[in-house]
């Protein structure tokens, strides 16, 4: 439904262009329909059974965002550990139960985890709710266990309505 709002605002932007009647279409007009969309939309959207689609794009920048400071984090810890004279890294596996139910969800936190320096998702079990996760340094497991549900809420916030 989240798509279909925008859809909705889009085509009552193209209306509010075309009703507009100017002799060269403007980029401003457009603009414009489409903030008047995103109003009638935002009073309508109850009649839709799902929340307003701005609160879930920014949700999903939230996520974005949220993935990068882990990225920048995890980038400058292996960069410190990879740049210590002596490696005082413990490589190890460890399993994690997730929280998560549906598919994607669970996809989309083992691939944010895989593009995160320092670990790996191995494997994900036929249930669909443990990760079998390589962490470079073991030790660190329980800083990556909080990242994980750090994670997950997040997703949850921009799966569940």
């Amino acid at each position: 439904m989240f798509f279909a709002q925008f859809i909705l605002n889009f085509f009552i932007a193209l209306l509010w262009l075309l009703f507009k009647d100017e002799p060269t279409p403007t980029l401003a007009t457009f603009n414009t329909g489409f903030i008047v969309g995103m109003g009638i939309l935002y009073v309508m959207h109850r009649f839709f059974g799902t929340q307003f689609y701005l609160i879930r794009l920014a949700k999903i920048i939230k996520l974005v965002l949220f993935f990068f400071r882990e990225l920048i984090i995890s980038g400058f810890v292996v960069m410190k550990q990879v740049l210590t004279p002596n490696l005082n890294i413990t490589p190890g596996i460890f399993k994690y139960k997730t929280i998560l139910e549906k598919d994607w969800e669970v996809t989309t936190l083992s691939l944010l985890l895989t593009l995160t320096p320092g670990s790996v998702v191995m494997e994900v079990s036929e249930s669909g709710d443990e990760l079998y996760i390589h962490a470079m340094d073991i030790g660190q497991k329980e800083d990556l266990i909080r990242s994980l549900g750090r994670f997950e809420t997040v997703i949850l916030e921009v799966s569940r309505d």
